[in-house]
């Protein structure tokens, strides 16, 4: 069993650390405290080719695998929860749907965009009244000769009021339950739908948080992703991708928390010597190192398990998936809660300087929280593991 990256994998992850150390790191407090979206730092990971490091080549992406992706997340992450969120859910969500569910044509046209950097996607899920059951929905599509029909309201997406493409569910069939709701490629060009609110947040405030209103809007009739009825077990395929950036993602934000706590603990000094060589902060610090390594590793078997279960077309077989299933969901648990003890942790390191916002760890911390609630929380998280137990 191999416990190092590959080469190729390990040169990706050396040019994104380089990256988000030079550009994003600096200005990371500042775009936070703006609410600002850092446009400007996609149009150059875009140049650099990482907004599509998991699609293939033939779409305009870098071909990467899902442990190449989960490592970009984790590097963006370290240095900015918003950056890293909002790249992952236009990877994830918004992206790879495109390229396991469509057809050459919807690629062309919507997948090789977002995969080149031209820009961002999004993903509409969840509505005011859904919450942890998603499926519970009141958007609707109707067919109309050649047009589908959109009406509903969308909440809390990701990248909503800056996507170039949104990847929107809504129910085609109401008397059909899960089989009855289906996804459809929605526009900024297209009439009938805008970005109603724009929410500021406990965190990730740099990472724009939407709610959508769709009122008589009116889509090609291509621009149905897959068949009629689809949507539902597109969407936990997807989901186990999603948590998989998500557990990676949170990975980042716990190293950056420990980074952070480690170099405040050895130059900060309290009765003649750096307060590391305490052992009430050693030991904080070695709990905070053991946490990040065990999540780090079932991140990264999830995403090899990913990588070994997932084809350009999607998941091959009903038993790797549930397997998958199963891994994807721990790692996102373990990882997420990892993000917020970590990141707890390092405020406490640092005391009263922790509390600050001039200090990255109370940033840390406060992004980390919706790694817990995002992509499901971590009591659906148990759900989900239950029953992939038999349980």
């Amino acid at each position: 069993m191999e416990f190092s990256l590959p080469a190729e994998h390990r040169h990706v992850r050396a040019a994104v650390r380089e990256f988000a150390e030079d550009e994003v790191a600096p200005i990371a407090q500042e775009i936070e405290d703006e609410g600002r979206f850092p446009g400007e730092i996609f149009e150059a990971l875009g140049d650099l080719d990482m907004l599509g490091v998991p699609v293939d080549e033939r779409w305009g992406g870098l071909g990467g695998d899902q442990l190449m992706y989960a490592v970009v997340c984790e590097e963006l992450g370290r240095v900015s929860g918003a950056v890293g969120l909002s790249f992952a859910a236009h990877t994830s969500l918004g992206s790879k749907p495109i390229e396991h569910f469509g057809t050459d044509a919807q690629r062309e046209r919507w997948l090789e965009p977002l995969a080149t950097g031209e820009h961002l996607g999004a993903w509409a899920l969840t509505e005011p009244g859904s919450g942890s059951d998603a499926s519970d929905m009141d958007t609707t599509a109707q067919r109309d000769g050649d047009e589908y029909v959109i009406d509903g309201i969308k909440q809390f997406i990701t990248n909503g009021s800056v996507a170039g493409s949104v990847l929107v569910k809504a129910v085609t069939d109401p008397g059909a339950g899960y089989d009855g709701i289906s996804t459809f490629i929605v526009s900024p060009e297209d009439e009938g739908w805008t970005v109603t609110e724009e929410w500021e947040k406990m965190g990730l405030n740099a990472s724009p948080t939407c709610e959508l209103q769709f009122d008589d809007c009116r889509i090609p009739a291509d621009r149905l992703l897959g068949a009629e009825g689809d949507g539902w077990i597109q969407t936990k395929q997807t989901l186990d991708g999603g948590r998989i950036s998500i557990a990676a993602l949170s990975v980042g934000l716990a190293q950056g928390a420990f980074e952070a706590a480690m170099e405040y603990a050895t130059e900060r000094e309290q009765f003649d010597r750096p307060i590391s060589k305490f052992d009430a902060v050693r030991d904080k610090i070695v709990e905070m190192d053991r946490k990040i390594e065990r999540s780090r590793l079932l991140t990264q078997k999830a995403a090899t398990m990913y990588d070994d279960s997932v084809g350009p077309a999607g998941p091959r077989g009903a038993g790797e998936a549930g397997s998958l299933t199963r891994i994807a969901s721990l790692a996102k648990l373990d990882a997420s809660e990892t993000a917020r003890e970590v990141g707890e942790a390092a405020v406490q390191v640092l005391g009263g300087y922790g509390y600050l916002t001039d200090y990255a760890p109370q940033r840390f911390y406060r992004d980390a929280k919706l790694m817990e609630i995002g992509e499901g929380t971590s009591e659906i998280q148990r759900l989900v593991l239950g029953r992939e137990l038999g349980l």
